[in-house]
């Protein structure tokens, strides 16, 4: 929020600024916590210009127009090729889970899996499953009990992916070896290109461990299930197994970072009683919502290999360099916090991608922030707001998060306590 000597929303702007002074200090920590290194060298590299290459990183873009006409630019910039995901991901999880994919052969297993993806069947499934995983959290937080919303959020998560990939959710050694597979993705650095044979050997180890349960969902064929569609379109078990391994290590790691963060932003800057007052259908939920996806860029870079000699910017580039999109700063561009601002509509949805690598799972993500949402509105209609009371930044993670948010509910008119925490203060 801009300074402004008028008041807003009913605080005085020295309020405003305070808030939002603090909300930015938490979300630093979290990032920081995540990226010691490569965050502050992205804040300084953005410094340097739109477009920067760095030696040994690739080259770097902090412009979220440039980083648009990347992304939707498939005949120069592919996933496949040198210092892409495939380079990280091949190696894991075989060559045909999306995130590694290119062309018709990209296009079909996005087509055939779509289904699975729609605005309406992940409303179901998710409905279905917060039933169980959330429904106690608004009376455990009205009875006076603190929850931690990373585990809640996490529980359902899980459940969801499960039930997607046909894993049994309840299985405590799939849950143990989801919780492996997640760990996985913190192995990856952008200063590396790929993982190493022992990181590789480590990854293959943790997904072996879903392959039985996985292996049972792609033999019965289900066409509800990710293993199921796959062998409907003739894939191998392997590929289908791999398949499975990706959604399970990057279909709960968004959500179980983003809906925490989301809570405390709103906390931090005075949004959370409009936020729980809304209606699902509400616009303001939606702008709150997209702005904090906008702040906290579930997908802090992008990794592109570059096809055929072209430009980013007015920076040439050669055949096989790595183009590293730098979200973070192209989002972060935008300004602190602000739901009530406009928003920049080269912005919109950047942190999910442009073009046919569109996040696919983006409904079901939005699914489960609604539902999380819906959860706890009934302490808007008790009279009741959240309190954030203790918090923690996840450390060596890929997808900036806290590692535990605890909260609890009070009066609306209540004095909103000062959040305990262990994240180191950051300018």
């Amino acid at each position: 929020m801009t300074a402004s000597s008028t008041v807003r929303r009913g605080r005085p702007a020295v309020a405003e600024d305070a808030a939002a002074r603090a909300a930015h200090r938490w979300e630093e920590r979290v990032q920081r916590g995540a990226h010691p290194l490569v965050y502050p060298a992205f804040r300084a590299l953005a410094r340097r210009g739109p477009v920067v290459r760095v030696p040994g990183l690739g080259v770097v873009v902090n412009d979220a127009a440039t980083a648009r006409e990347v992304l939707l630019d498939t005949e120069h910039f592919s996933k496949v090729g040198p210092g892409a995901p495939s380079d990280l991901w091949t190696p894991v999880l075989g060559p045909s889970v999306l995130l590694n994919m290119e062309g018709e052969d990209h296009a079909t297993l996005r087509r055939a899996l779509s289904g699975l993806f729609t605005p309406r069947s992940v409303a179901q499934l998710t409905a279905t499953e917060a039933g169980a995983s959330l429904g106690t959290l608004a009376p455990r937080l009205l009875a006076g009990e603190t929850v931690d919303l990373v585990s809640e959020v996490g529980a359902l998560a899980g459940t969801v992916i499960c039930r997607m990939t046909g894993l049994p959710p309840t299985d405590a050694a799939v849950r143990d070896a989801m919780v492996a597979a997640q760990s996985v993705v913190g192995l990856v650095r952008l200063h590396r290109r790929r993982l190493t044979p022992t990181q590789v050997r480590y990854a293959r180890e943790v997904l072996d461990r879903l392959s039985e349960p996985a292996r049972e969902a792609y033999r019965d064929g289900d066409p509800s299930t990710v293993p199921g569609r796959m062998r409907g379109l003739g894939l191998s078990e392997r590929e289908a197994l791999g398949a499975v391994g990706a959604f399970v290590m990057t279909g709960t790691e968004t959500i179980q970072s983003f809906t925490p963060r989301l809570v405390a932003l709103a906390t931090d800057t005075g949004w959370t009683d409009r936020l729980l007052r809304a209606e699902p259908s509400d616009p303001l939920r939606g702008r709150v919502v997209e702005e904090a996806l906008r702040v906290t860029v579930p997908t802090p870079a992008m990794l592109r290999s570059v096809r055929s000699a072209h430009r980013v910017g007015a920076v040439p580039v050669r055949a096989g360099e790595r183009v590293v999109i730098a979200t973070v700063t192209c989002c972060r561009a935008g300004g602190p916090f602000a739901p009530d601002h406009d928003a920049d509509p080269v912005l919109r949805n950047l942190w999910f991608g442009a073009g046919p690598h569109f996040c696919l799972g983006m409904p079901l993500a939005m699914a489960q922030v609604g539902a999380v949402l819906d959860a706890l509105r009934p302490l808007a209609a008790a009279g009741r707001t959240l309190a954030v009371t203790d918090r923690e930044v996840a450390r060596g993670v890929l997808i900036p998060s806290y590692r535990r948010l605890e909260i609890e509910a009070r009066p609306v008119d209540g004095e909103q306590p000062a959040a305990r925490g262990t994240g180191e203060e950051t300018a």
